[in-house]
């Protein structure tokens, strides 16, 4: 502790975001963090900055909204206070509320996490301004960096490769189709103080163009108060590599390796790993070595990312510079030993460096899955929002570890990004590290939002993302009709056909007894063979079960399926053996009607499970008829209506833009599902709306 507290100098750190798994909630405070990792350690290495911070005897002090009060960072801090309400430009990027704060508790240094104001070059001023530290760069550094087009010309000028573009701001629509125009498209239209994927659009002719010019800058003003654009060459199916750097105030830089984030959707990162599968050393060398070029240009000093886009040759190209900690960076943690915010803090009461170039080691893989409240079976992603009625993490296992801010009964909601947490996994090598990813996922339990582990692990164990064969078009190259789910083989579909029909039979059982013994005396003697209907995907399949114990066989189609298990019904997880190898499902529904949804291989399948007559009498059932989708326009996520672009009685062409639902800070474009007239329109701009409302119908 001793060591830790010569080597800070603060007293008081004020830590200004909002926790890693809602990344884009700047305004508060922790952010659960790792330092090194063991393997031999048998839970997950979990320290939050709060927990470095106390280590290096320094008090924390969080600031939240008022929708965050019970949030865990703010019961981790020592204190708390209250900076506004719900919207983000009324709390976390409230710099006055921020400043009251800092100067109510005394605070000396701020740390500013990883989104909002994390890159505000006003914010870092006026702390300057008040002799309170800001636990990141200089200004000067936040505002060369902050602006992609000021930062390429000086990314040019320190000799580091470039994306060929304009390089002013574009000032319209028309300006921008002339400008991609004399690049050639593809190109890039982005905002120019943008990140995180917001305010980006890939234009393939004009008409994308100027859709994509009025999108990207209604983002970029909504998410950054700056609409600027420029416009760059798209650099068609590269690969997204990154580079740490970490650099200190008398002119010492250092790269710390690479980190893959090729794994997007709509420009923002779902899987990354450390090191990647695509560099070789020399390659590693140039791309670290011109990182520190720029971050030595710009004085930089602090923890900071490089962002390369690397095409099929090993050519690399700067994309932009973070002047914050990245999401991402515990795999970075986990692969060279360092604890990146210890080295900040360090670095921001000014002292040197303690390590050179050769001390930076690769040591193992380790694979990070960013875990959202997301729909994937919409757009690889569109938001969820609900109360995470069960929740519990995967810190059973070893060499796993999970950053997060929520608990259960946590709040998912409109107002921030929808990341539940990062879920990283450590092993001597990927194939190690991968396995470990697959077990994590299939074991951890979240219940109330839609989240995206199925995708997730389709992800981590597709053929070509196990060989490397990535780059950011993956996504739609490998799902070109959008994700499905896990697709079953013959012996899959027979084992889940087999755990439904198993895990009905012991719910039976069950039932019958109490205290251990029969319900009713009188009942006759428990059955040890059984007939079931079971249907899946809309086909009918009949079973033969039978048991002895906990162990099940059951008969399909001819083969026989060997389960086995405790069937503790209670848990949330459903550990078992099927033919020998070990499964662990989730069972998220089942009802008295015969209904079971497991979650099996990451994806979730309901089934249906009857008794012999049960099916038999069921045919007789009166079938609900589905809605006309094509007559009504309902919104796909929860969000606020930006724009309604018709009123009852005009006529509409099929594909032609009706509203505007902007969520987590992105612009999505509703379109007529056929050409016919509006009939009658239920919302209006600024209503908020949720998945399933009502927006237009159509005659």
């Amino acid at each position: 502790m001793a060591a830790y507290r010569s080597a800070a100098g603060f007293q008081r750190v004020l830590l200004a975001f909002k926790h890693v798994c809602l990344k884009q909630r700047c305004g508060v405070i922790i952010c659960r963090y790792s330092t090194v990792y063991d393997p031999n350690e048998k839970v997950s290495l979990i320290i939050g900055v709060i927990k470095t911070c106390k280590k290096m005897g320094i008090k924390t002090v969080a600031v939240h909204s008022d929708v965050d009060s019970s949030a865990v960072h703010v019961k981790m801090a020592d204190e708390a206070v209250c900076v506004g309400p719900a919207p983000t430009s009324k709390s976390y990027l409230n710099m006055d509320a921020i400043m009251n704060a800092v100067k109510q508790t005394g605070a000396q240094a701020v740390h500013p996490g990883y989104g909002f104001l994390s890159e505000n070059k006003e914010f870092a001023k006026r702390l300057a301004a008040e002799g309170v530290t800001f636990i990141g760069p200089d200004t000067h550094a936040i505002q060369a960096m902050g602006d992609k087009i000021e930062s390429k010309l000086i990314a040019k000028a320190a000799k580091v490769n470039t994306i060929p573009g304009f390089d002013g701001v574009v000032k319209d629509a028309e300006e921008a189709v002339k400008i991609a125009g004399e690049i050639g498209y593809p190109v890039m239209i982005k905002a120019s103080a943008g990140g995180g994927g917001k305010g980006m659009r890939i234009s393939w002719n004009d008409e994308e163009t100027r859709e994509g010019f009025r999108f990207s800058s209604q983002e970029a003003a909504s998410s950054f108060g700056d609409d600027r654009l420029l416009i760059e060459k798209f650099i068609d199916n590269p690969r997204h590599i990154e580079i740490q750097v970490l650099a200190d105030k008398h002119g010492n830089a250092l790269w710390l390796n690479e980190r893959e984030c090729s794994i997007q959707r709509r420009n923002q990162k779902v899987v990354e790993e450390a090191p990647s599968t695509f560099l070789d050393p020399d390659t590693r060398r140039a791309m670290g070595e011109q990182a520190v070029s720029l971050a030595k240009a710009v004085k930089y000093s602090s923890a900071g990312t490089v962002e390369f886009l690397v095409d099929s040759q090993k050519n690399f190209y700067f994309l932009e510079m973070n002047t914050r900690l990245q999401v991402e960076h515990p795999i970075t943690e986990c692969i060279t030993g360092l604890d990146l915010v210890h080295q900040m803090i360090r670095i921001a009461k000014g002292y040197k460096l303690q390590q050179k170039q050769s001390d930076i080691p690769i040591n193992g893989w380790a694979i990070e899955s960013r875990v959202y409240a997301e729909d994937p079976y919409k757009s690889f992603g569109l938001p969820s929002i609900g109360r995470l009625s069960q929740y519990q993490e995967p810190l059973n296992l070893p060499n796993v570890r999970v950053d997060s801010g929520i608990q259960e009964g946590s709040d998912i909601s409109i107002y921030y990004d929808p990341m539940i947490s990062k879920l990283v996994t450590y092993g001597k090598t990927r194939e190690e590290a991968l396995k470990k990813m697959e077990e994590a996922l299939d074991n951890y339990v979240i219940r109330g939002v839609t989240h995206n582990i199925p995708l997730l692990r389709e992800i981590i164990v597709h053929p070509r993302f196990v060989s490397g064969d990535i780059s950011t078009k993956f996504l739609p190259e490998v799902y070109p009709d959008g994700f499905k789910g896990h697709m079953l083989t013959a012996g899959e579909r027979r084992e889940l056909l087999a755990t439904a029909a198993a895990l009905y039979v012991a719910a039976q059982l069950r039932s019958q007894k109490f205290l251990g013994d029969l319900r009713v005396s009188i009942v006759p003697a428990e059955s040890r063979q059984w007939e079931l209907c079971v249907e899946l995907d809309k086909g009918v399949h009949m079973l033969g079960v039978s048991r002895a114990g906990n162990n099940y066989t059951v008969e399909i189609d001819g083969e026989k399926v060997e389960v086995s298990g405790e069937w503790n019904l209670a848990s949330a997880l459903l550990p078992i053996t099927i033919n020998g190898k070990h499964r662990n499902l989730q069972c998220l529904l089942r009802t008295a009607a015969g209904e079971i949804t497991l979650q099996y291989l990451g994806t979730s399948f309901k089934l249906r499970v009857l008794s012999k007559l049960a099916a038999y009498l069921s045919k007789h059932m009166p079938e609900k008829i589905p809605e006309d989708t094509s007559s009504i326009l309902r919104s796909p996520m929860p969000g606020s209506v930006v724009a309604v672009s018709v009123k009852p009685g005009d006529n509409v062409a099929e594909g032609q833009e009706i509203c505007v639902i902007e969520a987590m800070k992105m612009q999505n474009s509703m379109t007529a599902a056929k050409t016919a007239k509006v009939k009658s329109v239920h919302c209006k701009a600024g209503d908020t709306v949720g998945e399933g409302d009502l927006l237009v119908e159509l005659e």
